[in-house]
């Protein structure tokens, strides 16, 4: 007879899908040609070690925000172009050229600064010019851009920099049909022309992230830097191609019964209005959790979904699990790929009226990450035994 026993663990998991973030990424490569720079910032979107996979996969580059991304990728073995783009004037350039990084410059402050580190290293930096499209965060803006492509041309020509690439980002590629759109690509086209008229040439440019790839605004350039989209996320909402990349899970601490009346947590939020049973789960907002979801948000046990109740504390969430009473350590689902009924990433961002982004980024360093390459879940490994049970 099969074993139909709960799975349990002695700790909350987050399960990364290796084998769906090689799906997404295949699926960005053909789209674009194969010309795909996976943008890993902030722990690959909290999936950890993955720069092996998305390469595997048809990536050709890599992209993170800052230099100590930057050299971490290098230290797992990646020898693609890695290129990173958010730095301050005074970070670790040196160590950055020495590990053949590329930098993204949006001021001449910046490109001295890079120079300089070039100079010391006896290394020439290759350098991507960042340029202001409207976002007014990082690029340079529009009334430098013709200066700071001067000052380029004229320190390649030093030979401590190499300019290679010309890049933007847009503000409202999610949105097709926003005329902001058009207008950011005509700014970034003028600005490939300025810096083609300083004396600049064989650099490859760049404009679209992921949502500019799946509608197609940022088309027609030399590289496509997909982050989100490789853990399965589509900002623009116009996609049904894309594959959910982790599973949430978590242990039940203990399990009681209640009557009517009883009061859940801080400030008595969420008051029963019948017997039931509670499971406890030792995860809060400071494993990621968004408090924001409290009263709204559901996890998956035993196959069904069953409300998370009361407010969300720091360590710990209650479960109302109805006439289920589970057992200590039983697994129950927080989110995961919805396959067998959980709920996903995107339904945690609602409830919590945020973004998916930030519920993947979110998830603490107490949650052990957890790495497979086929769907292996409590949930998928409980459907299958009921499955095999049926068909006993």
């Amino acid at each position: 007879m099969p074993n139909t026993e709960p799975a349990t663990s002695s700790t909350a998991e987050l399960i990364v899908h290796d084998d769906a973030v090689r799906a997404n990424t295949a699926w960005f490569a053909d789209r674009t040609a194969g010309r795909l720079m996976a943008v890993l910032k902030a722990d690959a979107f909290g999936h950890g070690s993955v720069a092996r996979s998305v390469l595997a996969a048809g990536a050709t580059a890599i992209g993170v925000t800052s230099v100590a991304e930057a050299l971490r990728v290098r230290a797992d073995g990646v020898d693609v172009p890695v290129l990173s783009w958010l730095n301050p004037v005074d970070a670790d350039f040196a160590s950055a050229l020495t590990a053949d990084v590329d930098l993204a410059v949006s001021s001449i402050e910046l490109l001295n600064a890079v120079s300089r580190a070039a100079a010391q290293t006896g290394r020439r930096a290759r350098v991507h010019l960042h340029v202001d499209l409207g976002m007014s965060r990082d690029g340079a803006p529009q009334h430098t851009w013709s200066a700071l492509c001067a000052a380029a041309a004229l320190i390649q020509h030093l030979g401590t920099v190499r300019v290679v690439g010309v890049m933007g980002h847009m503000s409202c590629a999610d949105r097709p049909d926003d005329p902001q759109n058009v207008r950011e690509g005509l700014l970034f086209a003028n600005a490939v022309r300025t810096a083609r008229r300083r004396s600049l040439s064989g650099f490859v440019t760049h404009l679209a992230a992921t949502a500019a790839t799946i509608t197609g605004v940022g088309s027609g350039h030399g590289l496509h830097r997909i982050g989100a989209g490789l853990f399965g996320i589509d900002p623009s909402s116009t996609s049904d191609a894309l594959m959910p990349t982790l599973s949430l899970t978590a242990p039940v601490v203990s399990s009681r019964t209640v009557t009517a009346g009883a009061g859940i947590g801080y400030g008595h939020d969420h008051v029963v209005d019948r017997t039931t049973n509670l499971a406890l789960l030792p995860l809060g907002y400071a494993d990621g959790l968004p408090r924001a979801a409290s009263e709204r948000a559901e996890v998956h046990v035993r196959g069904r979904r069953r409300p998370v109740v009361g407010r969300f504390s720091m360590d710990m969430v209650v479960v109302d699990t109805g006439d289920d009473r589970l057992h200590a350590g039983e697994t129950v689902t927080v989110f995961g790929r919805g396959t067998a009924g959980e709920p996903t990433v995107a339904e945690w961002a609602r409830w919590a009226g945020t973004i998916e982004h930030e519920i993947v980024t979110g998830i603490g360093s107490r949650v052990a990450r957890v790495h497979r390459t086929a769907p292996d879940t409590p949930d998928a490994r409980d459907a299958s035994s009921r499955k095999d049970s049926a068909r006993a």
